[in-house]
């Protein structure tokens, strides 16, 4: 494998540089002197932004963007064997790594990395980590799956020895990783279309926690359903983490506010280590918080700025934001796309003040919308009202036999009312002629279904 040096800067190009991940990894990589490209299919602000540090794109993808220049391409595991560029940087012989192998090297170089890795909750979580550090008034550098409004990005470069990042497991990627501290939030069946059932995705995990540094910690779930098959026979300590329960990290004494919002005291076994204040709603996150502090308090980071750090921490972008109102009516994004994510946001909603909720679902890919029919159907039919909208395909093709109203039967064989409707401007009609005040409105999913309840708003 080609292996890359941080002291000699050269030509790297992204295959989708317009990527989250790819967009992160390519500013740090400017950022330490060395000459980006890249590729995507159409603009957007983050690659403007890119274009504006001086980072040539092409649109789209194309062979030609494949120049003479190029030392090293980087791509990610949605882009196939059949795509232009690909196919062009094979044929020169040039250097190829996956995303994931670079993001795995550039840790390397850092000897405080983190890892933060789970079914769910991963970029909350690391946020929160994120917003620690910086209440500690260290130097780190974050890559983070979403907009994270403190540092007004998903990429922060820092000069410490600190790199913080989400672990994804699709495709057994952060196999590539190598962190000093790991963290496994959950474990649930997710990704089929890579994955074989849930035991492949125990031993996935597995495999992930093995790479930990012996001199580091895992701090795990301790309510993980196999927990023992993800932790057998490691070097590193083992911490576990809970709401209730027998585990290493707890909380006690929980109370929430008229939004959902927790405070609690955090415990490690019989210790109280203070009193923790949240600002984003539900049950769900008093655990995503108590990973964030065993790994800050592993790290020696203060009580105080660990308190102040989750108390400031708002969210981040597309995780139960708030966009503003229309006619009365509050309007709420959220990225769940997962039943278990599905039912943890809807929970949140249950203690957020309104009259009536209404869910507009866009399913996220055809084999995770297969898989878990049954599952999006009893998630969703907490709500008084759901719209589903067509199924955001991503990297798959329609050929499984599955669509969105296979949803829709189900959830009204329930007893919730629940329509299906195939156009975002067929359910932007429907919503302006409906929503009332009182309405919470959220617009749910890991594709573009965001766009519907700002399209409203700008009304």
């Amino acid at each position: 494998m080609y292996r890359i040096d941080y002291d000699k800067p050269i030509h790297v190009h992204f295959i989708g540089i317009g990527g989250i991940s790819m967009s992160g990894l390519a500013e740090v990589l400017l950022d330490r002197g060395f000459t980006v490209s890249g590729s995507d299919n159409q603009k957007s602000e983050i690659t403007e932004k890119l274009e504006s540090r001086g980072v040539r794109i092409g649109y789209p993808q194309s062979a030609d963007n494949i120049t003479g220049d190029i030392d090293l391409v980087v791509y990610t595991a949605a882009i196939h064997a059949d795509n232009p560029e690909f196919v062009a940087a094979k044929e020169a012989g040039l250097p190829m790594l996956v995303r994931s192998q670079l993001l795995g090297q550039m840790m390397e170089h850092y000897a405080n990395s983190i890892a933060v890795a789970g079914t769910h909750g991963k970029t909350t979580t690391t946020s929160m980590i994120a917003e620690i550090l910086l209440h500690a008034g260290g130097d780190p550098t974050i890559s983070v799956g979403g907009i994270l409004e403190s540092i007004k990005s998903n990429i922060r470069v820092g000069r410490s020895d600190v790199f913080l990042a989400e672990a994804c497991e699709y495709t057994n990627s952060y196999h590539d990783f190598y962190p000093r501290y790991s963290v496994i939030l959950n474990v649930e069946e997710d990704h089929m279309d890579f994955f074989k059932d849930i035991d492949e995705i125990r031993e996935s995990f597995h495999r992930f926690a093995q790479n930990t540094d012996p001199d580091g910690a895992l701090f795990i779930g301790g309510d993980i359903p196999g927990r023992d098959v993800v932790t057998r026979e490691l070097d590193c300590d083992v911490v576990t983490f809970g709401i209730e329960g027998d585990w290493d990290l707890h909380a006690a004494d929980i109370v929430f506010d008229d939004h959902g919002r927790a405070s609690f005291t955090a415990m490690h076994k019989m210790e109280e280590l203070g009193r923790v204040q949240l600002s984003v709603p539900g049950r769900h996150n008093i655990g995503n918080a108590l990973a964030a502090i065993g790994v800050c308090m592993r790290m020696g980071i203060g009580w105080e700025a660990i308190a102040a750090g989750l108390l400031d921490f708002g969210g981040a972008k597309r995780r139960f934001e708030y966009k503003g109102t229309y006619n009365g009516a509050v309007v709420i994004d959220d990225y769940a796309h997962h039943p278990t994510e599905i039912s943890a946001s809807l929970a949140a909603a249950q203690n957020y003040p309104h009259d009536r909720l209404i869910v507009v679902f866009q399913p996220h890919t055809y084999t995770r919308t297969k898989a878990f029919l049954d599952d999006f159907a009893s998630a969703l039919s907490v709500a008084d009202l759901v719209i589903m909208a067509k199924i955001y395909a991503a990297r798959e093709d329609d050929i499984y036999g599955v669509s969105s109203d296979d949803i829709r039967v189900r959830i009204e064989k329930m007893g919730t009312k629940c329509i299906y409707l195939d156009t975002f401007e067929a359910i932007e009609d429907y919503l302006k002629k409906n929503l009332v005040n009182g309405d919470l409105l959220i617009t749910m999913g890991a594709g573009d279904v965001v766009k519907i309840g700002e399209e409203i708003l700008q009304e």
